[in-house]
């Protein structure tokens, strides 16, 4: 078995122009001052010139070595915005466009071709930064089309399916040469949101080794999914795991669509870690059981709390759940070692043949 690595912290929520929060170097000793050992970095050009890292393996090696000085190693990097434009319903463009470099904004086609290249570029700087796996979103084509009123057209889903593969499967391809996993976020607002979706995709990319998931579970309580069960099912193809906390309090005006309340008054929210209804005990233990090697990630996202509260309350509570596993079993002291002889007089054969 295998320790699960952590604590990490996704830097995403707490960027800012303000120092700590203003530079990967300032991030990365604030970080290390509460305690965590990694962080997944968003390629945003506030924190990684992408292009370069794409290209250059000695900005990467420097990139390491002033995080080295922090005693800092980088998770993941995420391109959650970039993924997000891979794939854009046209009811989402404005509101989405925002996302994406200027001088392709308001052109989707463009948008789209940049998005892609963005996130094959992530694949190389990922290789060169000698990680295994990568975060991002799917996008989405028929997430207008959830609920199923009025009725959808025969082959809608299916067609919105076949081609979001179209646009990832030479993306996916690009993280095969490199040798790296691209994990989706399964996430409300993406095409890939449940084990059904994902699934569906998988089918239309042909089971691509490189088609992962980000585990997170908070997303989950909010869908009314059974987010241990998933981890059974799903384990094969879990690459990276966002330790987030939720709480679902359904009531008599409002469940899992929350009525279009803010985040303080929904049914389902983001929590800080601990202050939720997530069994992070059960997640750790079978992830452990799994033999999950990749990072514990903090992603803080709470409706209430401070996040520089929550974030130095992330460290220790990730630390104290993972599970340093045992290289051997508890009971080995008894092993009494292998005699097929006895093996075999015990459940009352004789001989060593293997019929009587």
């Amino acid at each position: 078995m295998k320790t699960i690595k952590g604590p990490g912290i996704f830097l995403a929520q707490f960027l800012g122009k303000e120092a700590p929060f203003d530079t990967l170097d300032h991030m990365a000793e604030w970080a290390a001052g509460l305690g965590y050992k990694a962080v997944q970095v968003p390629c945003t050009p506030q924190l990684i010139d992408l292009e370069t890292a794409a290209e250059s393996q000695s900005y990467c090696d420097d990139l390491r070595a002033r995080l080295d000085r922090f005693g800092i190693e980088i998770s993941e990097l995420s391109t959650h915005l970039q993924g997000q434009l891979v794939a854009v319903h046209p009811a989402y463009d404005h509101l989405f466009d925002g996302f994406a470099a200027p001088e392709v904004r308001g052109k989707p086609a463009e948008r789209q071709a940049w998005a892609a290249g963005q996130v094959k570029l992530a694949a190389c700087a990922s290789r060169r930064l000698g990680l295994t796996a990568h975060a991002t979103f799917s996008g989405a084509l028929a997430w207008p089309y959830v609920y199923p009123w009025p009725q959808r057209p025969a082959g809608l889903i299916e067609e919105a399916f076949a081609e979001l593969a179209r646009r990832w499967r030479p993306i996916l391809d690009v993280f095969e040469d490199e040798g790296v996993d691209a994990a989706y976020e399964l996430h409300p607002g993406e095409d890939l949101h449940d084990g059904v979706t994902f699934e569906r995709f998988l089918d239309a990319v042909d089971h691509h080794p490189r088609a992962r998931i980000l585990y997170d579970p908070s997303h989950f309580v909010l869908q009314q999914l059974d987010y241990l069960d998933f981890i059974d099912i799903y384990h094969e193809r879990i690459s990276c795991f966002h330790v987030k906390d939720a709480e679902f309090n359904p009531n008599g005006r409002a469940g899992v669509y929350g009525g279009y309340q803010g985040w303080v008054n929904r049914p389902g929210r983001f929590r800080s870690l601990g202050d939720g209804q997530v069994d992070f005990g059960a997640i750790f233990s079978k992830m452990a059981a799994y033999d999950y090697a990749g990072w514990a990630v903090l992603e803080w996202e709470c409706a209430l709390k401070h996040p520089e509260d929550g974030a130095a309350e992330g460290a220790p509570f990730i630390r104290d759940h993972i599970i340093r596993v045992t290289p051997h079993a508890f009971d080995d002291f008894a092993a009494s070692g292998v005699d097929r002889a006895a093996n075999r007089r015990l459940l009352g054969l004789s001989g060593g043949g293997a019929t009587e």
